[in-house]
């Protein structure tokens, strides 16, 4: 009985090239829609940051029982926490805009918000947009609670 040899048991060097097109071919559409993501994710740490240098600002005034101010420069997109020294930038790239009670804004180009040691604060609204994406940060006046919301969900 002759033994029968079977020869296909492998890929040709055509099908392992055409399967690592195909990989590679994946690999960059994965790659493309990652970077496409990249503006969004930049303003979402953007936003995240105000909202946490806002809550700083009223809970250093809760526990200092001072008044805080938290001040933005819509020209030089800059914003600060009074009381420090630090200044925070915001990409050239985002756009501002800042709704607030009128005796918040200093000038054309300054602007911000007051947490009093109560808790309460003179409320508004911030919303940051880049592209497409858009973040809003509502600041209540009665309690002095930041909630971000994403405005691409709405």
């Amino acid at each position: 009985m002759p033994s029968s040899i079977n020869y296909n048991k492998g890929f040709t060097l055509l099908e392992l090239i055409v399967v690592l097109f195909i990989i590679v071919l994946g690999f960059s559409v994965v790659g493309i829609n990652l970077s496409s993501g990249n503006d969004a994710t930049k303003l979402k740490v953007v936003a995240r940051d105000v909202v946490s240098a806002l809550r700083f600002a009223r809970g250093e005034a809760l526990i200092s029982h001072q008044e805080m101010s938290f001040i933005i420069d819509l020209a030089a997109k800059k914003y600060r926490v009074s009381r420090r020294d630090k200044v925070y930038p915001i990409p050239e790239s985002v756009s501002i805009k800042v709704v607030t009670a009128k005796s918040q804004s200093q000038g054309s180009d300054l602007t911000g918000f007051k947490f009093f040691p109560d808790g309460s604060s003179t409320g508004g609204r911030i919303t940051l947009k880049q592209g497409k994406s858009a973040w809003q940060i509502n600041i209540n006046w009665l309690t002095g609670q930041i909630e971000l919301n994403d405005k691409n969900a709405s």
